[in-house]
């Protein structure tokens, strides 16, 4: 489907520079840009790309100032950047507009199916289950009997809800995630062997989440596995049973939560976090990367560093003490030195 410059200035709430009539049919970076192409500008590193691009039309910001001839139409608006994310959705939309149920796909006959869903080639769909509107679902998926999945959600192919998962409204699960599998719960014997203790809870996933490619959440012993409303989960990450993700909070790859940890509001965690269990993170806290965290932060809007974790400016000043060890250690050595002449 193509679009010219004035739709999209006109959806934009933009102004056009150039050819009204220019037309695109895909996207690209503005250093990649070829004839059809749509792209933008926005950060400062790549302005002089503007000048060499050979996209059909650019997007770029209000005050940006031209220092050369462009070739491209441009279409000015407030913000590039959020201009071209409002287009890529509407892009995504078109391009997903998927709809009906597969001849090679199982629903159960007490399954409940909105209306306009998508349910793709050797997908399961469990015994009173209950799938809302509009919602897509991929080729194998599997969902578990009384799974609840929420108005407009999107699950990619190979994602796994076992029984009783819920997923709210407009959520969108990548491939290779599984939901619901069992919490880490195991009884040390007096011979030495574990006994499994049964895991009986669910996963409860509220509006607007995204969960990565193979992440992994685990249901709850008793209860429920809870992520809340607007959090973001990257790929490979490990939450286990009984945690609680608060609302709005994002998580990078390879992070791993221990069970019963309950995570605030807001909290950024970077990549390959390790927190253990049983203790509560205050809403706002910063954790970098590989910090490990092992003890509860009380104290909203911390940033932690290091294993263990620690606040950043003690952190910043141990850096620095480490980074002076060598220089320390032959001033000890010169010291104990002299003092052995002198004996």
């Amino acid at each position: 489907m193509e679009f010219t410059a004035a739709q999209i200035a006109a959806f934009l709430g933009g102004t056009v520079e150039g050819n009204p009539e220019a037309k695109v049919c895909n996207v690209a970076k503005i250093e990649e840009g070829a004839p059809g192409m749509l792209s933008f500008l926005a950060n400062p590193k790549y302005n002089h790309y503007l000048y060499e691009t050979k996209s059909s039309i650019v997007l770029i910001n209000n005050d940006f100032q031209l220092q050369g001839e462009v070739s491209a139409t441009l279409v000015r608006v407030p913000d590039a950047y959020a201009a071209f994310a409002k287009l890529l959705e509407l892009y995504a939309q078109f391009t997903q507009s998927k709809c009906g149920i597969s001849s090679l796909a199982f629903v159960s006959q007490d399954a409940v199916i909105g209306e306009d869903t998508y349910i793709g080639e050797f997908s399961y769909i469990g015994n009173r289950a209950k799938i809302g509107k509009r919602v897509k679902i991929y080729p194998q998926v599997y969902i578990g009997d009384d799974a609840v999945i929420g108005d407009d959600t999107t699950i990619y192919a190979g994602v796994k809800l076992y029984d009783r998962t819920v997923v709210g409204k407009s959520c969108i699960i990548h491939s290779g995630c599984v939901c619901g599998a069992d919490g880490f719960g195991f009884a040390p014997q007096e011979d030495g062997s574990y006994k499994k203790i049964p895991q009986v809870g669910n996963v409860e996933i509220e509006d607007n989440v995204e969960i990565g490619a193979n992440t992994t959440i685990d249901r709850a012993t008793m209860g429920s596995t809870r992520i809340r409303h607007g959090v973001k989960l990257d790929n490979l990450i490990q939450i286990a049973h009984n945690v609680e993700i608060g609302a709005n909070t994002g998580a990078a790859a390879q992070t791993g939560i221990s069970g019963s940890t309950k995570v605030g509001e807001r909290c950024i965690i970077a990549g390959q976090v390790g927190m253990v269990g049983h203790i509560t993170i205050a809403d706002g806290t910063i954790i970098g990367a590989q910090a490990g965290v092992s003890n509860s932060v009380k104290e909203s809007g911390r940033t932690l560093f290091g294993t263990p974790a620690i606040n950043l400016g003690e952190f910043k000043r141990m850096f620095v003490y480490m980074k002076q060890l060598e220089k320390l250690n032959k001033r000890v050595d010169e010291l104990e030195k002299k003092l052995k002449e002198q004996q």
